[in-house]
């Protein structure tokens, strides 16, 4: 079972300042030396996203997974089409490095998972037949609650020029399940035991690049207040609040300084038992949202294969 979980993302960008503010008002703790940034959800030790300053424009790095069974990893990645690397500078900490088929240079560690989260209050709703709630009111004054709070990093999404063949790898190489797909538009990977519904997805583009992470919330009114929250101290686009099919998570998705995104969830399917699971292929009706606002017209846009700037 080599795949368990996501560990962090790192980008290259050219403002470690626009960062470091935007992760700061999303509700993170960031640490910096001025040429490199750390993001953290609130009481952890380890970094969710680390931003690496002084690049011409925004570009994956590289995407940390937790994993065991390094050496069996390294033994079926290169059959699987991909490569074993080593450590690019500044990064000699141990763990395997491989880069996929198509270039993403992806970092396993074999260390322990994080502690589990404390239970949230339960998000009670009133429903025709089943009152859960009496004599109380769900919601209290606006000014009642905190800032948002990203509780762990639940998923990284890429880019892939060939989504299928990205998800092959993922599974032949490092042991990880398709959970469900869209055509060969968009594609979700999870752990095979005590996964949420995926780790990793793919998005179909001419060449790899990031797309967004994906940090869970508290409850869905948390995704909405969180959502709005953050559009209006950035003042750029945004997707949401909507629910998706594909995961079932309700989502509010932000986007950041350079053109990708950032995305609040709550409520996402899981999987204890891959063997226990059947992947669907969806069609594009399904492939984005089940309900939702209408979609920016560069969601989708991937700026790192085009040379742009967001």
């Amino acid at each position: 079972m080599p795949v368990l979980g996501p560990l962090s993302v790192t980008l290259e960008v050219p403002s470690l300042d626009d960062g470091i503010k935007f992760y700061t008002d999303a509700g993170f703790s960031v640490e910096s030396d001025g040429a490199v940034a750390h993001v953290r959800c609130q009481g952890q030790t380890r970094d969710s996203i680390m931003l690496i300053g002084g690049a011409a424009k925004k570009r994956l790095h590289h995407i940390s997974l937790r994993a065991d069974q390094l050496e069996d990893i390294a033994a079926r990645t290169p059959p699987a089409g991909g490569q074993v690397v080593e450590a690019p500078s500044g990064f000699e900490g141990g763990g395997l490095w491989v880069r996929d088929p198509h270039g993403m240079l992806i970092h396993l560690v074999d260390q322990p998972k994080d502690d589990e989260l404390a239970p949230a209050p339960l998000f009670e709703i009133n429903a025709p037949g089943r009152l859960v709630r009496t004599r109380r009111s769900a919601v209290l004054p606006v000014l009642t609650y905190p800032p948002a709070k990203p509780l762990k990093l639940g998923h990284i999404l890429v880019f892939t020029p060939d989504v299928l063949g990205s998800v092959a790898f993922m599974v032949d190489a490092l042991g990880m399940g398709l959970a469900d797909r869209a055509q060969d538009i968009v594609a979700f990977c999870c752990a095979r035991k005590d996964s949420d519904h995926h780790v990793v997805a793919f998005a179909k583009s001419p060449d790899i690049g990031f797309h967004h992470t994906s940090f869970m919330v508290a409850d869905p009114d948390e995704v909405g207040r969180g959502g709005r929250a953050l559009l209006a101290k950035t003042g750029r686009g945004d997707w949401g609040f909507g629910r998706h099919t594909i995961g079932s998570n309700f989502f509010h998705y932000i986007q950041d300084p350079w053109g990708s995104w950032f995305e609040y969830y709550s409520d996402m399917d899981h999987i204890d038992d891959y063997e226990l699971w059947t992947p669907t292929i969806y069609g594009m009706e399904d492939a984005m949202a089940s309900w939702g606002p209408p979609v920016p017209d560069d969601f989708v846009h991937n700026y790192e294969a085009e040379g742009q700037a967001a």
